[in-house]
């Protein structure tokens, strides 16, 4: 079964079964309330949280629920550390960042002797729902590599194989996304675009359908497709993933369905040992559920 919907996500979640979270920084109210909301919904079943306990305390309903252990730690990088410490032990199934910064948090994640990190490159995919959409459509890289070469993109399109089985998607649509639908040595990213269409084709990137070079339009438009004559080109008005040249780029739609599309959003990092939650300081609590949704998928698109 496909699902199109947060709705959908959070079902499936709750028939799987809860998951066990790992939380780097525990010591702000807004994490203590997002870890025992989704304790409360069913969706976690106990965490590990890192910081502070004579801190923490106060910020959980008392007495603390025994689904809730705090690890002792000081400072943004040792809470990191403790919490990815967490996940190599065994006690925890999903990474979450509360109160540390992103660049501690990441370090710890991609550190080679004690982090989470599996061989290839880790990377940020934002799922939205929009009321303009029939389906979850996804976009990366917005988080984590700037300009991203094409090894890089490739191992980003495969780095999301598991999030789109768990959504029951197969096979994946991807568009390519640059300025233009012409393929130009002036612009690098029409030939990285080409060269993985090519790779698509010849069955390189197995269980995806990339196109491109395509304008956003294309991607997302079937009459935009059809009046560009593009309309049999892979994932031309049907992609399910919009590969960006830029990490600027790939921001930027993604907060612009945010704030413009009326989108429902969830964002996470893929490439780890497990999934890796990378909120924005911005993101309201549901973002966060979204977010833990998105890595309930991606736990059951490896077990598939």
């Amino acid at each position: 079964m496909t699902l199109r919907s947060f709705d959908d996500l959070r079902a499936a979640a709750l028939k799987r079964g809860p998951l066990r979270l790992a939380v780097a920084g525990g010591e702000a109210p807004e994490i203590a309330s997002a870890v025992m909301t989704l304790i409360g919904d069913g969706l976690v079943a106990s965490a590990v949280v890192t910081g502070d306990p004579d801190v923490m305390t106060p910020l959980f309903p008392a007495p603390l629920p025994d689904t809730v252990t705090f690890r002792r730690a000081e400072g943004p990088q040792a809470c990191a550390r403790e919490a990815v410490a967490a996940i190599r032990e065994g006690l925890g199934d999903v990474l979450m960042k509360g109160q540390v910064d992103s660049t501690s948090y990441l370090r710890a994640v991609v550190d080679r002797e004690t982090g989470l990190r599996t061989g290839g490159v880790l990377s940020n995919v934002t799922v939205a729902e929009m009321p303009s959409m029939d389906r979850l459509i996804a976009a990366t890289d917005n988080g984590i590599l700037p300009v991203p070469d094409l090894d890089q993109k490739r191992q980003i399109v495969l780095n999301t194989e598991a999030l789109f089985r768990g959504l029951g998607v197969s096979p994946v649509r991807v568009a390519a996304v640059c300025a233009t639908e012409k393929s130009s040595d002036a612009l690098p990213a029409t030939r990285d675009a080409e060269t993985l269409a090519r790779e698509s084709r010849s069955g390189l990137l197995n269980g995806f359908q990339v196109g491109g070079p395509m304008g956003y339009d294309v991607a997302i438009s079937p009459d935009a497709a059809r009046t560009k004559g593009l309309q049999d080109m892979p994932a031309a008005g049907s992609a399910d993933l919009l590969l960006f040249p830029t990490i600027d780029a790939a921001n930027a739609v993604a907060k612009a369905w945010k704030y413009h599309g009326d989108a429902r959003t969830g964002s996470i990092v893929l490439g780890a040992r497990v999934p890796v939650l990378l909120n924005s300081r911005s993101d309201s609590a549901q973002r966060r559920v979204n977010a833990l949704l998105l890595a309930t998928a991606v736990l059951a698109g490896k077990r598939a």
